[in-house]
């Protein structure tokens, strides 16, 4: 069940992406560019998915466990540090560039979208080459405190 629940709420999303045009590079873009023909779907978009989340929080807040689990999985890091910001602010850079953000990236891949298929694999080497980045870091980082 907690499979299935997982995939109707992927499929939900999917669908409010879908719905909304934001798995249109173009839509994104126009929103984050400020020239003339500027487009607020997005901050409407956004708006009622913070709506929708705080409602989801304060309902699941009521219960004791989740329907499809054992424990609520919330997370618990709290420091703002240089990793967090320069990983905030790559995601935003990239996201600007490409139009896209791997949840609309997914969806339109579904649709063959070449542009999707293209974002994604890159998304994938970028991903595959901070891990390799991140393990040596913290192997200098262990060996260096002996």
């Amino acid at each position: 069940m907690k499979v299935l629940s997982a995939l109707l709420a992927g499929i939900v999303f999917g669908a409010g992406l879908v719905i909304s045009g934001m798995t249109e590079p173009g839509n994104v873009i126009g929103f984050l560019n400020l020239a003339p023909g500027w487009s607020p779907a997005l901050i409407l978009v956004m708006g009622s998915a913070l709506a929708t989340a705080a409602l989801g929080y304060r309902l699941a807040g009521r219960r004791l466990k989740p329907l499809f689990d054992e424990v609520f999985h919330v997370p618990t890091a709290t420091v703002v540090d240089s990793r967090l910001v320069g990983g905030t602010v790559l995601f935003g850079v990239g996201w600007g560039i490409a139009g896209y953000c791997p949840g609309p990236a997914i969806v339109s891949a579904f649709a063959l979208d070449f542009r999707a298929l293209v974002f994604i694999a890159a998304y994938l080497v970028g991903t595959i080459v901070f891990e390799v980045w991140d393990r040596r870091v913290k192997l200098k980082a262990a060996l260096a405190d002996g």
